[in-house]
């Protein structure tokens, strides 16, 4: 039996078509046109609706195993279908860190128990996810992660971090890196700008971002190792990034919802606002926007960090760094990119789906043969953030009470259903 999605404007080969999508064990098994119904399949009709490839976050947290106050597997991956969201990769700053096969497979245990999504993860690049001391062994997890991350912390000494590019290349994975220069941080929570100085906070400089993404840029030209570059937030970084893909080096990178829609400007004394990296000034801002449009930047992934409410709480100084973000990215960027003509609809599913599945090699896509991983959203549906219809554990949002357009109607993750408004239960 199949079920026939009728009538849809489906996504595919860079432009939206529209026609009929069948699904039949699990996979597509034709795509465009009509698709005639045989007399005991399911025809559902989607006229007026967008089916996407399922979205692929390439950073996320699950706090699972470790943390599970702030976010489980079946939580976070529950938000992430709601999202519309059918791919997650969770970083590695876990309790146990997943530094050896035996402590990845107490996170991998986990994920084959509760995930309604795909989760892919990540192994830390040292033991115990310290960004310096002893590297893991590479060679004995390479078959189960994603790619090798410290993410939270950068990799501070230079040889390590090469030594680390050198062992990922050797096992065909990416160094996924999350770029901060201790040194340079002088205690700040905030970004080093006006609002900073004028409300007496300590600052982090751009600096102990993008002198990171330039050293390990150079290490990556040296030892060949394909490098991503997490929650890009700088202008500087963007420049660093943008030349070493024009001098043809494996490098990417990333940058999420709050850095393209935000800026410094915007803080306000609540924890709502704290996040590493902060949000930095209005010239980062549209520094950021050009490189997402202009293909520099290929990926928007969310960074979703759920905490408890009351670690979110302290206002800027006191309150843990990190916001969610799984369940509003894609209605936040289409209302404030797209409708108003930043970026095209195109472009953020690429931003979104097909370029971080190209880039860390997750195939997928809405053709026939693959799976059936694809997401229906009403794009005319208009709601408010509400964080209180969250799934995730995690409610802090900069973006509660804006208006969107755009809703979720339909995850699903090789034919079945990970999430679905009434109309589709």
């Amino acid at each position: 039996m199949k079920t026939i999605l009728k009538g849809a404007k489906f996504y595919r080969d860079g432009r939206f078509e529209t026609g009929d999508l069948a699904i039949e064990d699990g996979k597509i098994v034709a795509i465009g046109g009509r698709v005639a119904l045989e007399a005991d399949d399911r025809a559902v009709d989607l006229t007026g609706c967008h089916v996407l490839p399922g979205l692929v976050d390439v950073h996320v947290h699950l706090r699972e195993p470790g943390f599970s106050e702030k976010e489980t597997i079946a939580t976070g991956t529950a938000a992430a279908a709601h999202g519309g969201y059918t791919t997650v990769c969770p970083m590695p700053n876990l309790n146990p860190a997943p530094d050896s096969p035996e402590h990845l497979e107490a996170e991998l245990a986990l994920i084959r128990r509760d995930a309604v999504v795909r989760v892919l993860p990540y192994g830390s690049i040292t033991r115990g996810q310290k960004g310096r001391g002893e590297l893991v062994d590479f060679g004995a997890l390479a078959g189960e992660v994603v790619g090798f991350s410290d993410d939270g912390r950068g990799v501070q000494g230079e040889e390590l971090m090469a030594e680390a590019m050198r062992r990922a290349a050797a096992v065909g994975k990416p160094i996924v890196a999350h770029c901060e220069v201790d040194e340079l941080l002088k205690g700040g929570y905030i970004h080093d700008g006006v609002y900073c100085r004028e409300h007496g906070h300590k600052g982090i400089c751009s600096e102990s971002e993008w002198r990171q993404v330039e050293r390990d840029i150079k290490l990556a030209a040296e030892t060949g190792c394909q490098y991503h570059v997490c929650h890009v937030s700088t202008k500087e970084s963007v420049e660093l990034i943008r030349r070493a893909k024009a001098a043809g080096l494996k490098v990417s990178g990333e940058t999420a919802p709050h850095y393209l829609l935000l800026c410094d400007e915007d803080l306000q004394e609540d924890g709502r606002f704290k996040m590493n990296p902060p949000l930095r000034g209005r010239e980062d801002r549209e520094a950021l926007r050009q490189a997402v449009a202009d293909g520099t930047i290929e990926v928007i992934a969310t960074d979703h960090a759920p905490h408890t409410a009351e670690q979110k709480s302290r206002g800027l100084a006191g309150s843990a760094m990190g916001i969610v973000g799984l369940e509003c990215a894609f209605p936040l960027l289409y209302t404030y990119l797209v409708k108003p003509g930043l970026l095209t609809l195109e472009q953020l599913v690429e931003r979104m789906s097909m370029a971080p599945r190209r880039i860390f090699g997750l195939g997928g896509g809405l053709q026939a043969g693959e799976p059936a991983d694809l997401t229906v959203f009403d794009l005319d549906a208009e709601y408010e953030i509400d964080p209180e219809t969250f799934l995730s554990k995690g409610r802090a949002t900069p973006f509660a009470g804006w208006r969107v357009a755009g809703r979720t109607l339909w995850t699903l993750v090789g034919g079945r259903t990970a999430y679905a408004t009434e109309r589709f239960r």
